[in-house]
This record gives structure tokens, sequence and C-alpha cells, in this order.
């Protein structure tokens, strides 16, 4: 806990789909992880639309006085963004780059429930972290069970020795908002990378919580 409002986070990225789902309980969900963003005093960093979940947490967050940075590539722009956007946002050339910027721009990130690209990413950042690319956490917001057959696969690969059981960790999961910001402000790395992060070239996508205390 320090001083910005209660959390150790600057800014947190939320992976989200440009649908809302059938059902509320997921539009319930994005609504309050944009609360407990906003109660901690965290920005957001997300893909830039402003239609589904993505749309209601960019407003809920925007509106309670946070930072809200949407990244989206060129050719997403008129498909994503319906409507005013919120906050400012990043036009980049394409869904590299994307993920780079907002990997880059954010302290920690969060899954909530999505499809296809929903998962892209977020299978991108857990393997990111295991390669030593990044040490932010990655937390999945479980949304009635959303994601329990995902985190059966992950536990299955433990099992059939394609996961390291230590790289499991990577992956904190939680069913509420509270619970898994809780989870990520005291995660701690116990696998070992399989490269030093020094050892990427790349551009720098900052190192939490080195760059927080050099700022």
């Amino acid at each position: 806990m320090d001083g910005n409002g209660g959390s150790r986070f600057r800014r947190v990225c939320v992976f989200c789909g440009s649908n809302s789902g059938h059902r509320k309980v997921f539009s319930d969900a994005a609504i309050e992880l944009g609360n407990e963003l906003v109660k901690r005093k965290i920005a957001l960093v997300y893909g830039g639309g402003s239609v589904g979940l993505m749309g209601l947490i960019s407003q809920r967050v925007y509106d309670g006085g946070c930072h809200v940075l949407g990244v989206i590539p060129k050719a997403l722009e008129p498909l994503e963004i319906s409507g005013e956007t919120v906050g400012e946002v990043k036009i980049v050339a394409d869904m590299h780059e994307r993920k780079a910027e907002m990997a880059k721009q954010a302290d920690a990130f969060v899954a909530l429930p999505g499809g296809y690209g929903t998962m892209e990413e977020l299978l991108e950042m857990i393997t990111w972290s295991q390669l030593g690319i990044h040490k932010k956490p990655v937390g999945l917001l479980n949304v009635d069970g959303y994601y329990n057959s995902l985190l059966s696969l992950f536990d299955n690969g433990v099992e059939e020795g394609f996961i390291k059981p230590s790289a499991r960790h990577i992956v904190l999961s939680a069913p509420t908002a509270q619970e898994l910001l809780t989870k990520m402000e005291q995660y701690t790395p116990l696998h070992d990378h399989v490269a030093p992060h020094e050892s990427w070239h790349m551009e720098k996508l900052g190192d939490y919580p080195r760059d927080q205390n050099e700022q």
C-alpha cells in the first residue's frame, strides 16, 4: 500500500471483449472492476473500444476521475470505436504494437471474460512473464466460473509435464475484483525465467516495482 490511494499499481491493463456476453453478470463484473480501480485510484489501460465490456469499464473509470488510455490498431478503429470515446486514445499500426504498448504502460494485467482476442492477449502476457520479459502480475477475473475450463487446462499442462509447477503460479484468479486486485498486489514471482529481463532486445516494457521507485 502507498500514497496513491491504497494500491501498489499506478496503471492496470484490462483485457476484455468488444461484446458484453449474454448475461448481466459479465457487465456487472466490468463495472465492479472499474469501481475497484477508481476506489484504489488506479488508471486504466485497455484496448480502446467504446462498445461491449470495453466501453463499460472505460466509462466507469473515466467517470470516477481516473485516467483512461485506449490503445487500438488503426484497422480496428471503425469496428471497435462507436459513439463517444473517453480519455486518451492512442492509434497504433497493428496488433503487435498494441500489445507492446499496453504492456509498457501498465503495472499489471487483468482479463475479464472475453473471446479469442482477450485470451490471446492474456496468454501472451503469461508467456512473457514465463520468459522473463516482464515481472508484472497477471490476473483472471473468473466471473461465475467463466475461466474454469482454461484454469483446468493449465493444471492439466502441469500434470502432463508441459508447464512447470512454479510457472503455474504466474496466473492469479479470483471471482471478484476486490479479491483479485488484493492477490495481485501481494504477488511475488516464484518461477525461474527462461532468460533474464535485461537480455530481451525490445522496447522497455517497464518492470514493477523498479520503474515505480524510479519516478
